[in-house]
C-alpha cells in the first residue's frame, strides 16, 4: 500500500493543545465495523461488559525536555552556551541517549548545568544525537529530573504552546509506575479513578504491562511503499502474571482491548499460536493492514496523525475503508486530535 492511501485533511483547530477537564469528560467515538455512535469515555460503563479485559500501559513519562548551560574556558575569559537537550533513551551502560540543541556547541567531556543539583557529561557524539552521562543516579536522579525538566509534549503541541507544570500532571496516566517513557501512552490519560473504580464494579478487569514509548513514535514515514519503512524499536515487558491474565479472558471468552496502540503493539508482540507468552525486549512490530491479531479483540486509541505508521496500524485493526469513515465523521463533528484529544473505541466486525 502506499503512503497516500493514509492521508486526510485536518484543520488546525482541531488539534488540541489541552486535555478534558475531568479526563473522562473526553468524547469517544464507538465505531463497531462501520456503525459509529459519538459518545463519552464516561459511556465506557454502558459499552464494556463484565468480563472484558482491558490491558494498560503502566509506563512513567520523565521530564525529558531540559535546558541547560555548557561552560568552556577561553583565551578572552569564560564562555557560554545554551544548550537545550531532549532525553531519548537509557542505554545498558548508564548513559542517556539525547538530542542536543545545537549540537555543533558541545565538545565531548564537556559538561551540562541544569540546576544546582543536576549536571550531565556528553560522552560521545553521533549522527544527530549524543550520549550523555548524569552526575546522579536513582530516587537522586528522578527527583533532580523532575525538578529541573520539562514534560516533551509532541511536536503537534509544542508548536502551538510551551510546554508547562500543568503538564506534569496532564501528560501522565493516573497509574504510571515504571518510569522511562518520553511520550505518554496517551488513550490512557482519560481514565481518572473514579473510572477505573465504577468498571471494576461492573466486572471489566485490568491488566498492566509496560512498553516505554519512545521519541521514534513521531518519526514521519517518508517512504511511499510503507512496506519499505523501518519501524522504530521501544523496550516492553509482559510479565508472567499478566500473559496469565490475558490467556485466561481469552480462554473464557471475553474480549481483550488494550487501551492505546503501544499495549496493542506489545501483547501483539508477545503473541503465540497458543495466546500470549511472557515477554521482555525490544519491540519493532510494524501492523499495516493485512496483519493478523492474535491477542487483540478491539482497541481503544486517539486519533492519529495523517499518514503515520498509528493510521496503518487502526487500519489493519479495523479495516480501510471504516477508518477512513470514521476520521470523515470524526473531523466533520469537531473532534479533537492527537494526544491531548478525543478517543475512540475500535470494535472490528468479528
Amino acid at each position: 500500500m502506499k503512503l497516500s492511501d493514509f492521508d486526510f485533511d485536518l484543520p488546525e483547530g482541531l488539534i488540541a493543545t489541552r486535555p478534558a477537564k475531568p479526563r473522562s469528560s473526553a468524547r469517544l467515538l464507538v465505531a463497531r465495523g462501520s456503525e459509529i455512535e459519538d459518545k463519552r469515555v464516561t459511556d465506557l460503563l454502558d459499552v464494556l461488559e463484565a468480563g472484558d479485559r482491558l490491558v494498560l500501559n503502566d509506563t512513567r513519562v520523565i521530564p525529558a525536555r531540559l535546558s541547560g548551560t555548557r561552560h568552556r574556558d577561553s583565551a578572552q575569559g569564560p564562555v557560554q552556551a545554551q544548550i537545550e537537550v531532549t532525553l531519548l533513551e537509557p542505554k545498558a551502560d548508564g548513559t542517556w541517549g539525547a538530542l542536543l540543541k545545537p549540537l555543533k556547541k558541545v565538545k565531548d567531556g564537556e559538561d551540562i548545568v541544569f540546576s544546582d543539583r543536576l549536571t550531565a557529561t556528553v560522552v560521545s557524539r553521533g549522527e544527530g544525537q549524543a550520549a550523555i552521562r548524569f552526575n546522579l543516579t536513582g530516587d537522586d536522579f528522578d527527583t533532580a529530573l523532575n525538578e529541573a525538566g520539562a514534560m516533551p509534549l509532541p511536536p503537534y503541541i509544542a508548536a502551538l504552546r510551551a510546554p508547562d507544570a500543568q503538564d506534569k500532571e496532564d501528560y501522565q496516566t493516573v497509574w504510571a509506575k515504571n518510569t522511562g517513557a518520553v511520550a505518554a501512552p496517551t488513550a490512557s490519560l482519560h481514565f481518572d479513578d473514579e473510572l477505573l473504580a465504577a468498571l471494576r464494579a461492573k466486572g471489566v478487569e485490568f491488566t498492566y504491562v509496560t512498553l516505554h514509548v519512545g521519541a521514534g513514535t513521531f518519526l514521519p514515514v517518508k517512504v511511499d511503499d510503507i512496506s519499505e519503512h523501518k519501524m522504530h524499536s521501544e523496550w516492553g515487558q509482559v510479565t508472567e502474571e499478566a500473559a496469565a491474565q490475558i490467556n485466561a479472558t481469552k480462554a473464557a471468552g471475553g474480549r481483550v482491548i488494550p487501551v492505546g496502540t503501544t499495549a496493542l503493539r506489545l501483547i501483539e508482540s508477545a503473541a503465540t499460536d497458543d495466546g500470549i507468552a511472557p515477554w521482555e525486549g525490544p519491540t519493532d512490530i510494524f501492523i499495516t493492514p493485512g496483519f493478523t491479531f492474535r491477542v487483540a479483540d478491539a482497541l481503544m486509541t486517539n486519533f492519529h496523525l495523517p499518514k503515520s505508521t498509528l493510521m496503518m496500524l487502526v487500519s489493519a485493526l479495523l479495516g480501510v475503508k471504516e477508518i477512513r469513515a470514521v476520521y470523515d465523521h470524526a473531523v466533520t463533528n469537531g473532534y479533537r486530535f492527537f494526544s491531548y484529544g478525543d478517543a475512540s473505541l475500535l470494535i472490528p466486525k468479528s
